[in-house]
């Protein structure tokens, strides 16, 4: 065949150049799509990252803020406790106005680049004793780009008291009578103080009293031969009893203990309690002290009743003793008496010696006379009550060494260090007295976290000033 004839059908070069552009075009394509793509679920891992920061900035945000309105709360119900204790500086750092405060505490330092701010209000200022105060604390957190986070909290507080239980020996308790009994009443039943008080008697009689104890050793607890008609707390001892005594609900067998009458979690957390600084002095006692229906105030160094002598309390009497050493004695058949509808508030860091019919509380309410030393543990002090009358009191001696003999029933309340009832004396405690807050700290009764947008706005006008 002719050359020019022939037919070549291998591929030109003009083809294959076109064949590979087309190849390179479409890797090419591939290859765009799959950079969109790994930098669509690169961005989209970055945001998610970004929007987990965020959100962990957030709650970290929200629960500072939360911890630091409690911090805020802490404030206020510390100046009310220091007022309490008798500190005139109390609100000084305050803004006050008629029966509120309020104060702005800055600058704390929560984070890199995160700080925080707490407003607190307080109302009333000087609450009575009745009186259950609100708290209020507004705390807001701030974090470059996030927006801040506020929380707002409300808190009423109440006063709790020195005598939930009966009996407190904080170090040692010891019945060595061999017909010892402790049982309960509620003096006031309605709480209304308006209404009788309600005199113990057997029928009214309850199993629901405490006696405590901080007692670290065996040996510092004895029970003897004691019917406890309630609970017994410890620090973390275990107790036993002998027959015919028991501990438990009425109807236990003797030297039996019902387990569930037994707490191992005692503490405690006594002040001391500064003795007032008004009165009038009075350098030596007569007949009577006090006015009918009137509050009166009374300093004395001492008090000493002996052979037939008599005070009688009119009114709310309140007295002061300055003796540190000696400051009450009651011998013979003297005797202090306070009559219905009369009180006797005693203050004194001294010793007292109260024999035989010595104080004599005809009111069915043993708040009517208090004991409150004011006693600082730098001296032990001494509390001793002899012969078989009976005391209607309410003593509160944290510091002190308080000791019963004879056979005589008390009605009431006792704290003191160490606690020893030698004779077979029966103890009722009243119950009415675990609301008794004299001089006892205020503690929170209630708080709620203000989120309702209705409540918030009702609320922030108090505190955010």
């Amino acid at each position: 065949m002719p050359a020019r004839d022939r037919i070549d059908f291998s591929p030109t070069p003009r083809r294959l150049r076109g064949a590979g552009g087309r190849s390179r075009g479409s890797v090419l394509v591939v290859s765009l799509l799959v950079a969109a793509l790994i930098a669509l679920v690169l961005g989209g891992y970055l945001s998610l990252n970004l929007g987990t920061a965020r959100l962990s900035q957030r709650t970290f945000n929200r629960g500072a803020a939360f911890h630091l309105a409690e911090a805020g709360l802490e404030e206020g119900l510390w100046s009310y406790n220091r007022r309490l204790a008798g500190n005139a500086d109390a609100w000084n750092d305050w803004s006050v106005s008629g029966d509120a405060a309020w104060r702005r505490f800055d600058g704390f330092p929560l984070a890199a680049a995160t700080t925080g701010t707490v407003k607190v209000y307080a109302t009333p200022v000087a609450p009575d004793e009745r009186a259950r105060p609100t708290l209020i604390a507004l705390a807001s957190v701030q974090s470059p780009g996030v927006a801040p986070v506020t929380r707002l909290l409300e808190v009423s507080l109440r006063r709790r008291s020195f005598f939930g239980a009966g009996l407190v020996a904080r170090d040692s308790l010891a019945f060595r009578g061999a017909n010892v009994s402790f049982d309960s009443w509620d003096s006031d039943p309605d709480q209304d103080p308006a209404t009788p008080a309600v005199p113990y008697a057997p029928p009214q009689s309850k199993d629901t009293g405490e006696i405590a104890t901080g007692a670290r050793l065996a040996a510092d607890l004895d029970l003897g031969q004691a019917r406890i008609h309630g609970y017994l707390r410890t620090r973390n001892l275990s107790p036993s009893i002998r027959s015919p005594g028991f501990i438990g609900p009425f109807g236990t067998p003797a030297g039996e203990i019902d387990a569930s009458r037994i707490g191992h979690d005692y503490n405690d957390d006594f002040p001391v309690i500064p003795a007032p600084t008004d009165g009038t002095f009075i350098a030596s006692f007569g007949p009577v002290l006090g006015t009918p229906g009137v509050a009166t105030s009374w300093r004395a160094p001492a008090l000493r009743l002996n052979g037939k002598q008599t005070l009688l309390i009119l009114g709310d009497v309140t007295l002061v003793l300055t003796d540190v050493l000696d400051a009450l004695a009651i011998t013979g058949s003297a005797a202090i008496i306070v009559p219905p509808g009369s009180s006797l508030t005693l203050y004194l860091a001294g010793d007292a010696l109260i024999s035989g019919q010595g104080l004599v509380n005809t009111n069915a309410a043993p708040a009517a006379l208090q004991f409150w030393s004011t006693a600082d543990g730098a001296r032990r002090q001494h509390i001793r009550l002899s012969g078989g009358g009976g005391l209607s009191a309410v003593v509160y001696a944290p510091e002190a060494d308080f000791s019963v003999t004879g056979n005589g029933e008390f009605f009431g309340s006792i704290i003191a260090r160490n606690i020893v009832f030698g004779g077979n004396a029966a103890y009722h405690h009243d119950l009415a007295l675990g609301r008794l807050a004299r001089h006892a700290p205020f503690r929170a009764s209630g708080w709620r976290t203000v989120d309702d947008p209705a409540a918030r706005a009702a609320l922030l006008p108090l505190v955010d000033r």
